[in-house]
């Protein structure tokens, strides 16, 4: 039986009141991955390839008893604790992750049964975009009094589309991108609050796109084989097109609300490499000291990046304290979202 959890009144402002996330104990250097490379391919590499072309050093990757749930309940059971509620505290839950356990169900169901609560569970999926589409999504539901309180949360395990054994030298280009990934998980618990919270939300989007980069497998497309479960993409083509794209959402957001970057105490933006970071910061200005940034321990965490980046900042963060989410995923589309701490 469905029951409806209207609110009672109107929700004016939705607010972030719990943060946290999970990562894996395993860590892998860049060092490790090239020599499994090197050694599972018999291709020749240069010395430290890997690590200096993406600046990263190292990332965490998930257990083979480790999933995309597992990473999400942990942060989620934290977030919880956080919060100090229980799980059926909770009335809406949204797994929001490029990642998912199963093609169906829909993972929320699991991440649901291991907390043990009877919210209103759904995925929402938009490659790196996910988690702040999902705390959009969940923040649209409880103003519009479908839910009082929700939970949102992500496990990302990319690194398992990894392809470790490429057949030649052009194998190894079309999945570079894929070495950049590091398994994550975070958690955001969001309610109606009485001042500050999530103050404004922008996206643009260029499907046109699409086909650059991804995992084409395990759809309607390409339901079986191997060959699909890998990423492929042109890392530098993807570059190329968020350059192209430009700055227009984030001129829009500072025009709409009057903020500049100093009115932000941090600024978290989706990491995939440090060149292509370095290259954001001289496209937009954006002050580097503004930045938490994750990518050189922890690699490209898709769509848990910006949760984690959010729980390392969290505990320092003061009522009125405002902080900038930028948003980069394939497809193409761009977020932005500005939350002050209540």
């Amino acid at each position: 039986m469905h029951t409806d959890h209207a609110s009672h009144g109107p929700v004016r402002r939705v607010g972030i009141t719990a943060v946290a996330s999970s990562l894996p104990g395993h860590e892998l250097t860049s060092r490790r991955l090239q020599e499994r490379i090197a050694a599972a391919s018999g291709l020749s590499l240069p010395a430290r390839m890997l690590e200096r072309a993406t600046g990263i050093a190292s990332r965490r990757v998930a257990a083979q008893d480790e999933y995309a749930s597992t990473l999400a309940v942990r942060a989620a059971r934290i977030a919880l604790d956080r919060a100090g509620l229980a799980a059926y505290d909770v009335d809406l839950l949204v797994f929001a992750s490029a990642t998912r356990d199963v093609v169906e169900p829909a993972t929320a169901h699991i991440v649901q049964a291991e907390l043990g609560s009877r919210a209103h569970a759904l995925d929402v999926t938009n490659a790196c975009n996910s988690f702040v589409n999902g705390i959009d999504a969940a923040r649209a539901m409880i103003l519009a009094g479908r839910a009082r309180r929700a939970l949102v949360v992500t496990g990302e395990t990319p690194s398992r589309a990894v392809r470790h054994d490429p057949a030649d030298p052009g194998q190894l280009r079309d999945g570079f991108a894929g070495y950049t990934f590091g398994d994550a998980g975070a958690a955001v618990v969001l309610e109606a609050v009485d001042r500050g919270g999530i103050l404004d939300v922008d996206t643009e989007t260029h499907s046109g796109h699409w086909s650059v980069g991804g995992i084409f497998g395990g759809g309607s497309r390409h339901p079986r084989g191997d060959e699909y479960t890998y990423f492929h993409g042109d890392g530098r083509e993807l570059r190329e097109v968020f350059e192209k794209v430009g700055t227009s959402v984030l001129d829009r957001m500072r025009h709409r609300t009057g903020l500049a970057w100093e009115d932000f105490r941090h600024i978290l933006v989706h990491q995939v490499t440090v060149p292509y970071l370095e290259r954001f910061v001289e496209l937009t200005g954006v002050p580097r000291e503004r930045l938490v940034v994750t990518v050189p321990e922890l690699g490209n965490m898709a769509s848990a990046t910006l949760g984690v980046q959010l729980d390392r900042v969290q505990g320092d963060l003061r009522s009125g304290d405002r902080v900038l989410f930028v948003g980069l995923g394939g497809g193409v589309s761009i977020m932005t979202m500005v939350w002050e701490k209540a």
